[in-house]
């Protein structure tokens, strides 16, 4: 008996691996790992290639230039700012959060975004549209790629295809810290030669961000009637490097510096009149949140700072997602001539509220992919059209895409017009904003 248990014993010794071969075998296992997610990666930027395609088809086949009986064109002035002369209106578009994923799993939703992007630029014929950021959004789980500038790349296309000039402020998705580009890259394709409507300009290299310049109105005998600003507010703070806990950064002290500086040096240019001006960004300034805790409190009435225009905070818990930091760019606005800011950020919010004497307008989004649900529902989904005097006073309205006004190359999708999103799903709660 003790002789087979010996024997036992002495054949599993043998069968027993060397540590040579334990290495071998770990490694064949590790290889196999890394052989797999090659391929399902493989796979994966195969299937990415084919809904980019599909899609950059749709654009290229379908949509047709924009017919102005007379376009503006802008020229750069010897300060290298884009410039547009006119005596009569100007006509501003805004458009904010588009969401294009760039990805296969985005690829049908990417396609109603483009198509309806298309639809209201072509009715509305603006002499510029400016998108206040989230023009990408490669998050993988939605998308299905982390390539944000597939997403850039068909926008800028469909821009092109229509003839429109258009400027862009960047916003906290359009370069995630997963994403292949940065905002310089980005910016710098904006910029390239492939897109001479883009009007976008990386800005000073000593100011914070991508994406802070001016762009300027003139009458014909060389004043200047307005001046768009448009700024970067960034991303995350506070390590929330992926953005989950919503801690998002705003307008930095030395933008707010710079902007300052700009527009003396135009007041200087204008003979010592201090233009008027609009600014436009991604993520609102604190005092929306302001305002509006002020217009609540008073039983949805105006007061003596705050007078209402248009428009509801529909996300739920009626959060603004704003920074916690603060650095004045709204004095800085008040003193400055800005009479109006134009941003975006929160889907479902389009309220429009005067504070303290200046404008401030959350824009209609286009997202059919970043809420959950959102391509059902269409009461949050338009543009924002701005009018602009050649006094410099300005008026704008927002525009629900479900009109008949806008004509869409492919139908539009059914959608609920009867509810709020928030009304229906609770919208996209916040846990960590401020009570």
């Amino acid at each position: 008996m003790a002789t087979k248990e010996k024997t036992k014993k002495e054949k599993k010794e043998k069968i027993k691996k060397t540590p040579k071969q334990k290495r071998r075998v770990a490694l064949k296992v590790f290889l196999s790992i890394i052989l797999i997610i090659a391929l399902l990666a493989g796979i994966l930027a195969v299937l990415n290639l084919v809904g980019v395609k599909s899609n950059a088809a749709f654009v290229r086949d379908n949509i047709e230039a924009v017919k102005y009986e007379k376009q503006l064109n802008p020229e750069k002035d010897d300060k290298g700012r884009y410039t547009f002369v006119t005596d009569e209106d100007f006509k501003v578009l805004q458009i904010t959060d588009v969401h294009i994923g760039g990805g296969v799993m985005s690829s049908a939703k990417d396609s109603e975004a483009l198509n309806a992007v298309a639809a209201m630029v072509t009715a509305e014929k603006p002499d510029l549209v400016v998108v206040t950021g989230d023009v990408a959004y490669p998050v993988p789980y939605q998308a299905g790629t982390f390539n944000n500038k597939e997403s850039a790349k068909l926008f800028a296309d469909l821009m092109e295809k229509l003839g429109v000039y258009w400027c862009l402020a960047f916003g906290n998705h359009d370069t995630e810290l997963y994403s292949y580009y940065n905002r310089e890259q980005i910016c710098a394709m904006y910029e390239s030669r492939d897109y001479p409507h883009c009007l976008m300009q990386a800005g000073d290299k000593d100011v914070d961000g991508y994406g802070n310049y001016v762009v300027n109105i003139k009458n014909s005998e060389g004043k200047i009637t307005q001046s768009l600003f448009v700024f970067d507010s960034h991303s995350y703070v506070d390590g929330d490097y992926f953005g989950i806990q919503w801690k998002y950064d705003c307008v930095h002290k030395n933008q707010v510096d710079w902007y300052k500086k700009t527009v003396k040096e135009l007041t200087d240019e204008n003979g010592g009149e201090q233009p008027k001006s609009l600014a436009f960004f991604h993520i609102p300034p604190q005092e929306m949140r302001d305002a509006y805790k002020e217009y609540k409190d008073a039983g949805n009435k105006d007061t003596e700072n705050v007078k209402y225009k248009y428009g509801k905070i529909a996300e739920g818990g009626e959060i603004i997602c704003c920074s916690n930091y603060n650095y004045k760019i709204f004095d800085a606005f008040r003193t400055h001539g800005t009479q109006g800011v134009f941003f975006g950020h929160d889907h479902l919010n389009n309220m429009s509220l005067n504070y303290k004497g200046v404008q401030l307008t959350y824009g209609y989004s286009i997202d059919y992919l970043a809420y959950a649900g959102i391509n059902k529902y269409g009461l949050q989904r338009g543009c924002t059209p701005i009018t602009i005097k050649p006094d410099g006073t300005f008026e704008h309205t927002q525009e629900n895409y479900y009109q008949s006004k806008y004509t869409p190359v492919k139908d539009k999708e059914p959608v609920d017009l009867e509810h709020e999103m928030a009304d229906e799903t609770g919208g996209v709660d916040n846990p960590f904003a401020e009570e």
